[in-house]
């Protein structure tokens, strides 16, 4: 028994920031960043609007796309680094909008791994019996976060969420393996340092910018494309298969730098990749989820299709998943 995802859906604000209107704003130019990153657009949420707003809508796409009803819920995981809160989780806001009485809920903090981390997490619940229906959501609000004065970070990220409904088979579909990653010891190449226990909010910490992202972009690209590579071939390997039995990537849309370097080391067509990072930059958490969710509109996922997925993320995690549809 393991799980199979069945249904999707997405959700992004309404606003768009482009590379057009950060050239106001900071030293940089359009060209500049999308040579370097791949992104000539992200969504930013209005002021008021929370990660578990978006992971609603999301939520409520694949409910109505699989034609469950949110009580028929067993467990709602949300992967998300911009939580609403500190506490509660941002998985109960979500179960309480959704008005999903009956089921769990708790968050999953992997950072741009998020995602994988909470498809692993649903799948060993279904697979053992516990859960039967599963709402796995990745809804960020990285804009909340970002610190729209640094020229490194600004241009990177964006705010969305993706969601998937996730039931058990018995069948050789769904989710074929996952397998996850961690280093702490890199902690600090992606991080936020302030406003937590370790560097409580104060006036001080405030006034040094430490409650946004921070990044040391030369190494974080060296290890992602190290990483990234390793788990996809990792996933291959535990599945006995081979890069051309693949016939979707979708991968962390973080960097197009860093996945046509993992794409050239594993000698994937780019034809066969899911990329939609110009039009929302990094959204960490959803941008797997979102992307899955515009192939399967767009009619590039049909039964059978067999998705390799990889991601990298703060912690240091990275983590790497096989599904067939």
């Amino acid at each position: 028994m393991r799980g199979r995802i069945v249904a999707t859906g997405s959700a992004v604000p309404s606003r768009i920031l482009r590379n057009a209107d950060l050239e106001r704003m900071i030293s940089t130019s359009d060209e500049w960043i999308a040579e370097r990153t791949g992104i000539r657009e992200r969504r930013v949420v209005p002021q008021g609007m929370a990660s578990s707003d978006l992971g609603t809508e999301a939520a409520r796409a694949a409910l109505n796309t699989a034609g469950w009803d949110a009580l028929d819920l067993d467990l709602i995981l949300v992967a998300t680094c911009t939580p609403d809160m500190p506490l509660p989780s941002t998985a109960c806001f979500v179960q309480r909008n959704l008005k999903a009485s009956r089921a769990m809920a708790f968050d999953v903090s992997a950072a741009c791994s998020g995602f994988l981390y909470g498809l692993s997490v649903a799948n060993l619940y279904v697979g053992s019996g516990a859960c039967r229906r599963v709402l796995l959501v990745g809804a960020e609000a990285m804009s909340t976060i970002t610190d729209w004065t640094d020229r490194a970070t600004c241009i990177l990220f964006g705010d969305g969420a993706g969601a998937v409904l996730i039931e058990p088979t018995s069948d050789d579909r769904g989710i074929l393996s996952t397998h996850l990653h961690s280093d702490g010891a890199w902690w600090d190449l992606v991080c936020v340092p302030g406003g937590g226990s370790r560097m409580p909010p104060s006036d001080k910490m405030l006034a040094e910018r430490q409650h946004f992202v921070k990044m040391k972009g030369n190494e974080t690209f060296k290890v992602a494309v190290k990483t990234l590579e390793a788990t996809a071939r990792e996933a291959l390997l535990a599945n006995g298969m081979d890069i051309t039995d693949v016939d979707l990537f979708i991968p962390h849309q973080a960097n197009l730098r860093i996945l046509n370097a993992v794409m050239e080391r594993l000698g994937l067509d780019k034809e066969r990749a899911v990329i939609n990072m110009e039009k929302y930059g990094n959204t960490s958490a959803a941008s797997i989820p979102l992307a899955l969710d515009e192939a399967v509109r767009a009619g590039r996922v049909k039964p059978g299709t067999r998705i390799l997925m990889a991601a990298f993320g703060s912690g240091l995690t990275w983590a790497s998943a096989v599904v067939k549809w």
